[in-house]
């Protein structure tokens, strides 16, 4: 008995240290990616690597196997007395091109989210855990070729940079009714850091540059609810409609923006100003899906999700409206609706089989097509991509280690002004199951 309540201790302490370091972690870049210099960031990808491996789908996802964090509603599929605990890592790689310019790429390695699941009482539970919001990661230079510029004050060179992460934290339960009828809410909160600096330099040290920037503490409190209806089909499947709502929030926190003479002429503050703002909102979004389960051999499920960003403010505030750095060639972001379209599905040969290994191993493939909170230019940016992966069984019960694979295009080269975005990524989840909370007949 003592070494099963040790064993629960360490699980919890474990969940416990990986809540306080993942915002530490995030600190290097979450994602590097042109476009996350406009408003909050790059969104992160829906879900843990268990949904990411099918496309991003769980909006209709119920499973007794894994964390479906999508829904709140779905906390409620569980064996009884189980207790789950996800892990995740993710991968980034990225190559961009643009037209009439040389490729480039970028990497980034990340802690996904962590999330443990428990039952409350009878047919209610609850989940607890903490996953990426969105990330803010770039870099890039250039210099004014105006002949009148140079010929004046000599080469002028600009650059900008940033990074930082929103992260949020989210506590939800569901309850099922009528043994069909599953309801969840979840009460969520974002903090995070989020860093843009911009330097404009002289060639000639009888000029002084200038630095400037935004500093960003964010917080904001939020709310999503789920449902989810199953309805049984002959003995073996089994069909199951959900929805989701994710309120809309007012982004709260401390805003700085400074600006500094930078150079050898003179040093001196030539702006500073600090202050809490209360008039950029975060979009609320709407989901819908269906899912087919046909026993435990095969899942699918289809998902859309949309949410409207026009009303958020990013458009005229300085440290959310993109490139602060402007030029009669800068280009211009402004606020628009997004969307997603997701489908994926689930295949396992024989969860019972005892001779053959990999055909207890759990199959995934999906794909997605989104398109962006943000216009470029008046143009829309679009991204699409295949996923594929699979969850190895490990020791007994649901144990398992999950690798999924993301190939993707964001972006387009027919838009002058846009970066094509092209994808590799890799995630890595591990998922632990164990039975607590049983009496024992035998010390």
């Amino acid at each position: 008995m003592w070494k099963s309540i040790w064993n629960k201790f360490r699980i919890l302490a474990f969940f416990g240290m990986l809540l306080v370091g993942i915002p530490v972690f995030g600190q290097a870049y979450g994602s590097m990616t042109p476009y996350s210099i406009f408003g909050v960031g790059d969104m992160a990808a829906p879900g843990t690597a268990y949904n990411k491996t099918m496309g991003g789908v769980g909006i209709a996802g119920r499973t007794n196997r894994h964390i479906n964090v999508l829904n709140p509603a779905s906390v409620t599929a569980r064996d009884s007395l189980s207790v789950l605990m996800d892990f995740s890592l993710y991968e980034d790689n990225k190559i961009f091109s643009q037209t009439g310019r040389r490729s480039d790429a970028s990497n980034t390695f990340n802690i996904g989210s962590c999330i443990l699941s428990f039952p409350i009482w009878r047919s209610s539970a609850m989940m607890v855990g903490i996953m990426p919001y969105s990330d803010t990661g770039y870099g890039y230079a250039f210099a004014n070729t105006d002949p009148r510029i140079i010929g004046n004050v000599g080469d002028v060179t600009y650059s900008a940079n940033g990074s930082g992460s929103l992260y949020q934290v989210f506590a939800g339960g569901g309850v099922t009714f009528w043994k069909r009828l599953s309801l969840g809410a979840e009460f969520i909160f974002l903090f995070g850091d989020i860093e843009k600096q911009y330097t404009q330099t002289f060639s000639d040290a009888s000029y002084n540059g200038i630095l400037s920037g935004y500093s960003i503490k964010a917080t904001s409190c939020t709310g999503k609810f789920g449902l989810q209806y199953e309805q049984p089909i002959g003995t073996k499947a089994s069909v199951t409609v959900g929805g989701t709502y994710r309120m809309g929030s007012v982004l709260g926190g401390e805003f700085a923006s400074y600006k500094f003479a930078n150079g050898s002429a003179a040093k001196d503050t030539l702006d500073y100003r600090t202050g809490y703002r209360h008039d950029i909102r975060l979009a609320a979004e709407i989901g819908v899906g269906i899912s087919f389960r046909y026993g435990d051999k095969f899942m699918a499920e289809f998902d859309y999700t949309r949410s409207d960003w026009r009303n958020s403010g990013f458009d005229d505030h300085p440290g959310f409206m993109g490139n602060a750095l402007q030029s009669s060639s800068a280009s211009k972001f402004t606020s628009t609706w997004s969307e997603s379209y997701r489908a994926g599905f689930e295949y396992v040969p024989n969860r019972n089989d005892v001779r053959y290994f990999f055909r207890k191993v759990a199959y995934r493939a999906g794909g997605y097509y989104k398109r962006e909170y943000f216009l470029l230019d008046g143009n829309p940016v679009q991204a699409y991509g295949i996923t594929l992966g699979a969850t190895i069984p490990v020791f007994r019960w649901y144990n398992g280690l999950t690798v999924g694979f993301e190939f993707g295009q964001r972006g387009s080269l027919r838009q002058a002004a846009q970066v094509q975005e092209t994808c590799f990524n890799l995630s890595f989840g591990v998922n632990l199951f164990d039975i607590w909370f049983k009496k024992l007949k035998y010390e």
